[in-house]
């Protein structure tokens, strides 16, 4: 059934505000969503059933079905492949004017300016702390709109950074909200949450887009939203650019924007991508290789000899060959460095080593 988009958006241009002149700045207007979990599925959605003209979604992992109570876009039949990938099909059924693309990769202080670069707005989806912080400087670097969301148990926080003024000055950033990275803040996988919240605030995030493009209603400039869904309050603090682009510009050049847990690693039990990539291209060392996965179900570039869950990783119960050289692996490198210590504690003088940001980054 073809349609036209007077049929499509005809309740949206209805809208005195919107009208055809709003919805022509929609479909002209390109989004990066970042992430493509419990905020980034419905912002994708209802922005391109809004009719944004191009949106391109980055998100690096697979469907696992813990994620489904909370990420609705995707069904039992989808677990096991890529969220954006499949992201991307559902939209392209439902938005016939919208142009849709992705990245199966984790953004990166190597390429985040490169995916910022064609976007009118950023719409962080995310719920790593350290990547909110790399798309907060890079747009600021680069000048583009960053509309920000995260969760945390039943609160939501929203807020529409780096806006140009009247004045030709910047609105604020999240560095001027939370000025330095939290160390100590759990994403939703070890904290919980609600499903309801995590719509709520998806939502509150497409707004802010629609009005940004239109021009219509007040966004969250210089001031960030918290929302309580137990007790449906709200509040909005008021906030003031104080980080400038130079300050954020010496901040880029020295942060690695890798989650704070893993600056507590050793750096001696580490392996990069590039190294263990190194060994495996030779046949001699390879074989010296035990690699073990530590999670189940990893897309997993490479053959491993083991998978052992880390919640039954027992180093008393694994034989050990002193001749090998043993690499734990896992998504980001977390779990897997946990196997790691307790391979070393158990065996100090046993070669292991963790795979530094896991699969997320080989």
């Amino acid at each position: 059934m073809k349609s036209t988009k007077n049929q499509l958006f005809k309740r949206q241009i209805t809208l005195q505000e919107i009208g055809e002149v709003g919805q022509q700045k929609l479909q002209n207007a390109s989004v990066l969503v970042v992430g493509c979990g419990g905020l980034g599925s419905p912002i994708a959605v209802y922005l391109a059933s809004s009719g944004i003209g191009k949106i391109h979604l980055v998100d690096f992992d697979t469907v696992d079905i813990s994620n489904l109570h909370r990420q609705v876009f995707y069904s039992l039949e989808d677990v096991g492949q890529s969220k954006a990938a499949v992201l991307s099909e559902f939209i392209k059924k439902r938005a016939p004017f919208t142009e849709v693309t992705f990245t199966n990769k984790p953004i990166t202080k190597e390429n985040v300016f490169e995916l910022i670069e064609k976007a009118d707005i950023v719409v962080d989806g995310t719920d790593s702390l350290p990547t909110k912080y790399l798309l907060n400087d890079a747009c600021v670097l680069k000048n583009k709109p960053l509309v920000y969301g995260s969760l945390y148990k039943f609160d939501g926080y929203v807020a529409t950074f780096n806006v140009l003024q009247e004045n030709g000055d910047y609105s604020a950033n999240l560095r001027d909200a939370f000025p330095e990275m939290a160390t100590d803040v759990p994403n939703c996988s070890a904290t919980g949450t609600l499903n309801s919240i995590v719509g709520l605030i998806a939502t509150q995030q497409v707004n802010e887009v629609l009005k940004l493009i239109t021009g219509i209603g007040k966004p969250l400039i210089n001031q960030l939203l918290i929302y309580n869904s137990l007790q449906n309050t709200q509040l909005k603090m008021k906030l003031k650019s104080t980080f400038i682009k130079e300050k954020i510009a010496k901040l880029f050049k020295i942060q690695t924007y890798v989650d704070a847990a893993c600056s507590g690693q050793n750096s001696e039990w580490q392996i990069s991508p590039k190294e263990l990539k190194e060994l495996l291209s030779f046949r001699d060392q390879s074989r010296n290789l035990e690699i073990i996965a530590v999670l189940n179900d990893l897309e997993l570039p490479f053959e491993v000899q083991q998978t052992i869950h880390i919640n039954t990783f027992d180093a008393e119960k694994i034989t050990i060959d002193k001749n090998k050289t043993y690499v734990m692996v896992c998504q980001r490198g977390f779990n897997s460095y946990k196997a790691t210590v307790k391979l070393k504690n158990k065996y100090p003088d046993l070669k292991v080593f963790n795979l530094t940001g896991g699969i997320s980054s080989y």
